[in-house]
């Protein structure tokens, strides 16, 4: 690298820093407040703390107050630990189903994995919404249905990747030597090629989790999620929409808190990949 590439480089250095470990705060942070929330919320998120809809914030409440007099804080608080948690349980599902099928696909090849590849087209070309509308409308809105529904549409996006990952290493020396021992499948799947994409699974795990979260506030938001009185993000923007009449920050809260969380892994990943690049970039 030349001087002149290191003069440019240098500057940008500090804002690479700067993003990467803004956002890992920013989701450290609202990882915190999910955990702690029964600890954390001032009142019990179902409770009426004042007898009027969009009060002003003050001091029992100090964001101010819902539609129905709850106390807006603790109802955030509590929606984040609901949103999370959710998107966290969906992705891992995601993750755990697509990732092995697209495993399983790359090293089985053939009928298998041609089965598997077109089941996936089929679940790719269906819009997620839709999908997400169907379901919920054959067989009702629980937390339970919704985290199943994301996990399953998600897969397919984590079979391609995994499937293509796992295709480059499945055709390796030590893949090729561990078949010739005789390993079985769960060792080759497991043992041999996971551990060398799980940098690449780790990234999109980051990127899907964002992508849960806003799916599971959209179906909130049209009234299909989390049922009241318990609410997720998605469902607070929804209820108190009302409050933009009155100048209430009541359904702006919550539609912050998606964007923070959703912006915040996105940037997190491409910082990571910005520095493991000047890291590799440096050490040729």
């Amino acid at each position: 690298m030349s001087a002149g590439s290191d003069a440019l480089a240098a500057p940008q250095r500090p804002a690479r820093h700067i993003l990467l470990w803004a956002s890992a705060a920013i989701i450290v942070l609202w990882a915190v407040v999910a955990v702690f929330a029964p600890v954390l919320m001032p009142h019990d998120p179902t409770d009426f703390v004042s007898d009027d809809a969009f009060s002003a914030p003050g001091r029992i409440a100090w964001l101010g107050t819902d539609y129905l007099g709850r106390d807006l804080l603790s109802r955030v608080i509590g929606g984040a630990q609901i949103t999370l948690l959710m998107a966290f349980l969906a992705t891992l599902l995601a993750h755990l189903l697509g990732g092995t099928l697209g495993m399983l696909a790359a090293i089985r090849g053939g009928f298998v994995d041609a089965v598997l590849s077109r089941a996936v087209d089929i679940v790719l070309s269906l819009p997620k919404i839709i999908v997400g509308l169907v379901v919920v409308a054959a067989i009702g809105s629980s937390m339970a249905v919704l985290v199943a529904i994301a996990g399953v549409v998600y897969a397919a996006g984590v079979f391609r990747i995994a499937r293509a990952l796992a295709a480059d290493i499945a055709v390796l020396d030590f893949v090729r030597a561990a078949q010739a021992r005789g390993e079985g499948p769960l060792w080759l799947l497991f043992g041999e090629i996971l551990p060398n994409i799980i940098m690449p699974l780790a990234a999109d795990f980051a990127i899907r989790m964002s992508f849960a979260i806003l799916f599971m506030s959209t179906l909130s938001f049209i009234g299909l999620g989390v049922q009241p009185p318990r609410a997720d993000w998605g469902g607070l923007v929804r209820e108190n929409l009302s409050g933009l009449s009155v100048g209430s920050w009541a359904p702006i809260l919550p539609a912050l808190a998606i964007a923070s969380v959703a912006i915040a892994l996105n940037l997190l990943v491409d910082a990571i990949g910005d520095r493991r690049q000047a890291v590799r970039a440096r050490d040729e």
